[in-house]
Protein backbone atom coordinates (compact mmCIF):
# COMPACT_ATOMS: atom_id res chain seq x y z
CA UNK A 1 0.00 0.00 0.00
CA UNK A 2 1.07 3.57 -0.58
CA UNK A 3 1.69 6.05 2.23
CA UNK A 4 -1.67 7.73 1.62
CA UNK A 5 -3.47 4.39 1.68
CA UNK A 6 -1.81 3.38 4.94
CA UNK A 7 -2.53 6.80 6.42
CA UNK A 8 -6.19 6.74 5.37
CA UNK A 9 -6.74 3.22 6.68
CA UNK A 10 -4.87 3.99 9.91
CA UNK A 11 -6.83 7.20 10.52
CA UNK A 12 -10.10 5.41 9.82
CA UNK A 13 -9.15 2.53 12.11
CA UNK A 14 -8.02 4.70 15.01
CA UNK A 15 -11.10 6.92 14.71
CA UNK A 16 -13.49 3.98 14.56
CA UNK A 17 -11.77 2.15 17.41
CA UNK A 18 -11.63 5.26 19.60
CA UNK A 19 -15.23 6.31 19.09
CA UNK A 20 -16.52 2.75 19.43
CA UNK A 21 -14.55 2.16 22.62
CA UNK A 22 -15.77 5.46 24.09
CA UNK A 23 -19.41 4.58 23.35
CA UNK A 24 -18.90 1.09 24.78
CA UNK A 25 -17.10 2.14 27.95
CA UNK A 26 -18.49 5.62 28.68
CA UNK A 27 -21.76 6.17 26.85
CA UNK A 28 -23.03 8.90 29.21
CA UNK A 29 -19.88 10.98 28.83
CA UNK A 30 -19.57 10.34 25.10
CA UNK A 31 -23.12 11.42 24.28
CA UNK A 32 -23.00 14.32 26.76
CA UNK A 33 -20.18 15.73 24.61
CA UNK A 34 -22.81 16.06 21.85
CA UNK A 35 -25.34 17.62 24.22
CA UNK A 36 -27.30 14.38 24.58
CA UNK A 37 -28.19 13.41 28.15
CA UNK A 38 -28.83 9.70 28.56
CA UNK A 39 -31.16 8.21 31.13
CA UNK A 40 -30.15 5.35 33.38
CA UNK A 41 -32.08 2.90 31.19
CA UNK A 42 -30.52 -0.53 30.71
CA UNK A 43 -32.30 -1.09 27.39
CA UNK A 44 -31.17 2.25 25.96
CA UNK A 45 -27.59 1.72 27.12
CA UNK A 46 -27.56 -1.77 25.63
CA UNK A 47 -28.76 -0.37 22.29
CA UNK A 48 -25.94 2.20 22.37
CA UNK A 49 -23.13 -0.02 23.65
CA UNK A 50 -23.78 -2.79 21.08
CA UNK A 51 -23.07 -0.63 17.98
CA UNK A 52 -20.20 0.97 19.92
CA UNK A 53 -18.63 -2.48 20.26
CA UNK A 54 -19.24 -3.10 16.56
CA UNK A 55 -17.61 0.20 15.62
CA UNK A 56 -14.59 -0.63 17.82
CA UNK A 57 -14.33 -4.09 16.22
CA UNK A 58 -14.48 -2.54 12.74
CA UNK A 59 -11.67 -0.23 13.80
CA UNK A 60 -9.58 -3.25 14.79
CA UNK A 61 -10.25 -4.85 11.39
CA UNK A 62 -9.15 -1.64 9.66
CA UNK A 63 -5.95 -1.50 11.71
CA UNK A 64 -5.28 -5.21 11.17
CA UNK A 65 -5.43 -4.57 7.43
CA UNK A 66 -2.32 -2.43 7.80
CA UNK A 67 -0.31 -5.42 8.96
CA UNK A 68 -2.01 -8.51 7.53
CA UNK A 69 -2.23 -8.77 3.75
CA UNK A 70 -4.99 -11.37 4.06
CA UNK A 71 -7.20 -8.82 5.87
CA UNK A 72 -6.41 -5.84 3.64
CA UNK A 73 -9.42 -6.14 1.31
CA UNK A 74 -11.80 -6.65 4.22
CA UNK A 75 -10.27 -3.68 6.04
CA UNK A 76 -10.78 -1.42 3.03
CA UNK A 77 -14.39 -2.55 2.55
CA UNK A 78 -15.13 -2.05 6.25
CA UNK A 79 -13.49 1.40 6.31
CA UNK A 80 -15.42 2.58 3.26
CA UNK A 81 -18.66 1.13 4.62
CA UNK A 82 -18.31 2.84 8.00
CA UNK A 83 -17.14 6.20 6.70
CA UNK A 84 -19.69 6.39 3.90
CA UNK A 85 -22.68 4.93 5.79
CA UNK A 86 -22.35 7.09 8.92
CA UNK A 87 -22.37 10.41 7.05
CA UNK A 88 -25.10 9.12 4.72
CA UNK A 89 -27.27 8.38 7.74
CA UNK A 90 -26.51 11.78 9.24
CA UNK A 91 -27.41 13.51 5.96
CA UNK A 92 -30.72 11.63 5.82
CA UNK A 93 -31.39 12.74 9.39
CA UNK A 94 -30.43 16.32 8.56
CA UNK A 95 -33.03 16.39 5.76
CA UNK A 96 -35.74 14.53 7.68
CA UNK A 97 -35.18 15.78 11.24
CA UNK A 98 -33.43 19.13 10.94
CA UNK A 99 -30.07 20.32 12.17
CA UNK A 100 -28.49 18.43 15.09
CA UNK A 101 -26.13 19.88 17.69
CA UNK A 102 -22.86 21.52 16.58
CA UNK A 103 -20.93 18.51 17.93
CA UNK A 104 -22.85 16.12 15.71
CA UNK A 105 -22.39 18.42 12.71
CA UNK A 106 -18.64 18.40 13.45
CA UNK A 107 -18.74 14.59 13.53
CA UNK A 108 -20.49 14.65 10.14
CA UNK A 109 -17.72 16.78 8.63
CA UNK A 110 -15.00 14.54 10.11
CA UNK A 111 -16.75 11.45 8.74
CA UNK A 112 -17.14 13.08 5.32
CA UNK A 113 -13.45 14.04 5.30
CA UNK A 114 -12.29 10.54 6.24
CA UNK A 115 -14.71 9.01 3.72
CA UNK A 116 -13.39 11.31 0.98
CA UNK A 117 -9.79 10.47 1.90
CA UNK A 118 -10.60 6.76 1.72
CA UNK A 119 -12.31 7.18 -1.66
CA UNK A 120 -9.27 9.00 -3.05
CA UNK A 121 -6.78 6.57 -1.51
CA UNK A 122 -8.61 3.45 -2.66
CA UNK A 123 -10.04 4.58 -5.99
CA UNK A 124 -10.41 1.77 -8.53
CA UNK A 125 -7.05 0.53 -9.75
CA UNK A 126 -5.11 2.15 -6.90
CA UNK A 127 -4.00 -1.11 -5.29
CA UNK A 128 -1.17 -2.91 -6.97
CA UNK A 129 -1.72 -6.66 -7.29
CA UNK A 130 0.15 -8.67 -4.71
CA UNK A 131 2.50 -11.47 -5.59
CA UNK A 132 1.14 -15.01 -5.33
CA UNK A 133 1.64 -16.60 -1.91
CA UNK A 134 4.42 -18.83 -3.26
CA UNK A 135 6.48 -15.75 -4.16
CA UNK A 136 6.17 -13.90 -0.84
Amino acid sequence: MTFIQKSALGLAGLTSLGIGAAILALPHAFFASYGIILRADASLLSELRAPGAGLAAFGLVMLAGLFRTALRSAAIVVALSVFLAFPAGRLVSLVMDGAPSPGILAALFVELAIGALLLVAFRPGSLRPTAPLALR
